[in-house]
């Protein structure tokens, strides 16, 4: 696995002293240490975590609420290590998109194995994330060319001599023809709101 840096938060010191100490063992960095949940999301937007692992049962906020902080901004995985197994954490754990869970006590052996999951599968869903936003972008591309190409259809140019004309109006002017398709509906727009006073 790679160098990870990686922030952790518990409340119980020796817990975050024996966690420091196996994950520089493993080749990590620790980036930061907390004592609660309150400041996980300020820390980890200061020091860019590759990943955090966060006790659940902590004073103030509890891990599972900062791990969805965290998850919700898209900064990094989150591993929980706690002492509880109870199903309702589970489950709150689960909705919140904790991508691992480790019982205390934990291995060296556990630890790893957890950590590269975790960091694998934030990396799909970031990948799949960038990949909806692109296809969400080109489909409001679309739909702006294909309502500026109608505003030039009404003024009686075909359809291919409309998609021409943004085409050519692109390329001349160095612009995205998304960007020639919002000026033409821009235009159009005014000059109506203009015939209309």
């Amino acid at each position: 696995m790679d160098r990870l840096r990686v922030l952790i938060a518990d409340d119980e010191s020796i817990i975050r002293l024996d966690l420091r100490e196996i994950l520089v063992e493993m080749g990590h960095e620790v980036v930061a240490e907390l004592p609660d949940g309150t400041g996980v999301l300020a820390a980890a937007q200061q020091t860019h975590p590759d990943l955090a692992i966060l006790d659940i049962k902590m004073p103030g906020k509890d891990g599972i609420d900062a791990a969805g902080e965290l998850l919700e901004s898209h900064i990094c995985p989150v591993v929980l290590l706690t002492a509880y197994d109870h199903p309702e954490l589970v489950r709150r754990a689960q909705e919140a998109g904790v991508y691992g869970y480790l019982t205390k006590p934990f291995r060296e052996s556990d630890l790893g194995p957890a950590m590269a999951i975790a960091r694998a599968r934030f990396e799909e869903l970031e990948a799949v994330r960038r990949q909806v936003s692109t296809l969400e972008e080109a489909l409001q591309t679309r739909k702006l060319l294909d309502r500026a190409k109608s505003l030039l259809q009404a003024q009686g140019m075909s359809e291919q001599e409309a998609f021409r004309r943004i085409q050519k109006q692109a390329m001349n002017t160095r612009k995205s023809m998304r960007e020639i398709a919002e000026a033409i509906l821009l235009a159009f727009d005014t000059a109506g709101k203009g015939g209309k006073e």
